[in-house]
């Protein structure tokens, strides 16, 4: 019985894995090839195995369709020896592609990673993708070999009663409608509905630390005509979290005022015009048309305002700024964007009207200068909020926009009319008198002379949510041809189809990267970005410097270098007391390490070097067996290596009755002077 059985599973495998097309296989091997190349980000190994599965399935589609449509006109087909003879050289060829790809899917990777700082991989997994490859590329097919058997049901039914041909179109597009319909209405939908639910249930979450305001002329107060409740968390996190007028005096060592931050989130009654008069209202309560500077800002897709964008103008101008936000979505922008990004035009304008109508009644010589800023869909938004032959007689001052999604208008306008000879993702535009570019580098001091209204696009070659593009799949795109970005793969090549679905999954991952790279803009970026555009007085290139000294040092998850350490415990042998920052840790008999007193992992130690660049030395103190400490002071500086090869060094010393003490010509433990960090 189970002989019989195994011979009718072998036999059913066997015809199951004859029904593929050969064509299809060929085409899908090749397909597959295509999306381990780089892309725009690296991938882990999940997200590399779906889009590889997708690949799979889309590219034996085409192989299909290729043989279904060489049939369908009736081209003359090889004979029987050239047809053998040519799959022969096809498998061969095919077999070596998918070999090479697979040999170079980590180092293609890692062409990135490298690129964007990040440490290099070791492996790609490249089983574990390919598993999910296949996994997702079944389901995939067998989902379209349902449809196809009821299309071939259906148009048998319609041949009863017209010719072949067009009872085969009929049938294929009546199956194709439907699979959109229930694509559309029933996954797609369901789908959303799910991200709609959990991301209602985010934006009412509080992050700890924020408090409502009890300052009186605080948006969110109890005298606020803002209800704190109905804010939303990015909201919340955007009025509680930003810096405080003694924050602003330590850092400049001059005088500063309260920034003021109005917020109205999606849960306030009213549309998007109520919404907006509330918030010209609480600008008014709250003094914002005294301040210096005014700034209508659009927030991304969940309603989140860059804490480097907003918090850096703020200290730029002694916290005499204003800013007003309105959230129109509480999903993330490359979710927006498919459901409805008009959202974001819609409310920016809604609340651009209002302020701008209120600015131009007041005297010119009185009133704050007013710009616009949006991040990502909040770009899309906000851009054509200020109608230029409508504010023509009175213009804003200009406008900061970064991470311009691939719909925006009048971004695409200005980039498709760059002066000749200038890249895509770094163009110049006309005489740079209004519009400028930039990135990474700073690239705003051109030399040429700023017209009245100063607009600054923010904008990286590794951005997807910038550069992607529906028509990538037949056509190669602009940023890619030579010289392209800096931060984009040298390894990166176009090809149809495939390089529009890498890109496409790139897009829920644009912000996995570290900031300067992908989605995520830097402080350094907004702060030139800001000075080119508001002209703030009284900064120097120290000042400026020490400004993104500060917002570079970070703020979350990592511990500083101990800032109680006490000179008195550096062994008495030294040469001198250290002038540069120190990192100190025990390590027990058993590896264990401690940081004041306190046990602490491994990850978290390089956690904390990897934030402070400025630890020159880790003083480590040995409290058990000095060859544990020696494995354990090795393993970190291995893992050091994979994440800052030019790191410092170690030293060590012995806190027992013994005297023995390393010195810098122990290489195990020392890391030789030439691989400090600069």
């Amino acid at each position: 019985m189970i002989h019989r059985v195994a011979i009718k599973v072998r036999s059913l495998s066997r015809s199951y894995l004859e029904s593929f097309s050969f064509t299809g296989l060929v085409f899908a091997t090749l397909f597959f090839c295509g999306s381990i190349t780089p892309s725009l980000l690296p991938r882990p190994y999940i997200v590399q195995g779906i889009l590889s599965g997708f690949s799979l399935a889309i590219g034996y589609v085409v192989g299909v369709l290729a043989t279904w449509g060489w049939s369908f006109l009736e081209l003359p087909q090889p004979g029987h020896a050239l047809a053998r003879r040519s799959k022969q050289v096809c498998m061969a060829v095919v077999a070596i592609v998918f070999a090479i790809s697979i040999w170079y899917a980590t180092e293609w990777q890692n062409s990135v990673r490298m690129l964007m700082e990040m440490p290099p991989l070791e492996t790609t997994a490249p089983f574990r993708f390919f598993a999910i490859a296949l996994l997702v590329a079944f389901i995939l097919v067998s989902i379209a070999r349902w449809m196809i058997r009821l299309g071939v049901y259906l148009s048998n039914l319609l041949q009863r009663y017209l010719p072949r041909r067009i009872a085969i179109s009929i049938s294929t597009l009546c199956v194709l409608v439907l699979g959109l319909m229930i694509g559309n209405g029933v996954i797609a939908r369901g789908l959303l509905q799910a991200a709609d639910r959990f991301f209602l249930q985010a934006d009412l979450l509080i992050d700890d630390g924020i408090e409502q305001p009890t300052l009186e002329l605080a948006c969110g107060s109890e005298q606020s005509l803002v209800d704190w409740e109905a804010i939303g968390r990015q909201g919340k996190d955007f009025i509680g979290d930003g810096p405080k007028a003694g924050e602003i005096e330590r850092l400049t060592g001059q005088p500063a005022k309260r920034p003021i931050r109005v917020y109205v989130g999606m849960r306030t009654d009213g549309d998007d015009q109520a919404r907006a008069t509330l918030a010209l209202e609480e600008l008014k309560r709250e003094g914002a048309f005294d301040r210096k500077i005014l700034i209508v800002a659009t927030p991304t897709g969940t309603g989140w305002l860059d804490e480097s964008a907003v918090d850096t103008v703020e200290y730029l101008h002694h916290g005499d700024t204003a800013i007003v936000s309105m959230q129109y979505s509480y999903l993330p922008s490359w979710i927006t964007i498919l459901v409805d990004p008009s959202r974001s035009k819609r409310s920016a304008t809604a609340l651009f009207d209002q302020v701008y109508a209120y600015w131009t009644t007041l005297p010119k010589e009185e009133r704050p200068r007013l710009y616009l800023f949006g991040l990502s869909l909040g770009a899309f938004g906000c851009e054509e909020a200020a109608d230029l032959m409508e504010t023509f007689q009175d213009p804003i001052q200009g406008a900061v926009w970064s991470g311009p999604p691939f719909p925006s208008r009048q971004w695409a306008s200005i980039v498709s009319s760059r002066n000749p000879g200038t890249p895509v993702w770094m163009p110049t535009f006309r005489d740079q008198s209004m519009v400028r570019f930039t990135a990474q580098q700073n690239m705003l001091d051109t030399g040429k002379a700023w017209g009245p209204i100063r607009n600054v696009y923010i904008q990286h070659a590794s951005d997807p949510m910038v550069w992607f593009s529906p028509s990538a799949a037949w056509h190669q795109p602009e940023w890619l041809s030579e010289p392209r970005g800096p931060d984009v793969s040298p390894g990166l090549r176009w090809y149809p189809i495939v390089t529009f679905l890498q890109i496409a999954f790139d897009l829920p991952m644009a912000t996995s990267v570290p900031l300067g790279y992908g989605h995520n803009y830097s402080p350094s970026s907004y702060i030139d970005a800001w000075v080119a555009v508001t002209q703030p007085e009284g900064w120097s290139q120290t000042d400026l410097d020490r400004l993104r000294e500060h917002f570079a040092t970070p703020t979350e998850d990592v511990r500083p270098p101990i800032p109680d350490f006490d000179l008195s415990s550096i062994p008495s042998d030294s040469d001198s007391e250290p002038t540069e920052p120190m990192y100190r840790l025990r390590i027990n008999a058993e590896g264990e390490l401690y940081r004041n007193s306190q046990l602490i992992s491994r990850s978290a130690v390089i956690d904390d070097l990897r934030g402070f660049p400025d630890v020159s030395e880790v003083h480590v103190v040995v409290d058990g067996d000095p060859t544990v400490t020696v494995k354990t002071v090795v393993g970190l500086q291995k893992d050091l290596g994979k994440e800052i090869p030019n790191y410092g060094p170690f030293t060590y010393s012995v806190t027992r009755d013994s005297d023995e003490r390393s010195s810098g010509s122990d290489a195990s433990i020392i890391r030789s002077e030439e691989n400090r960090k600069e």
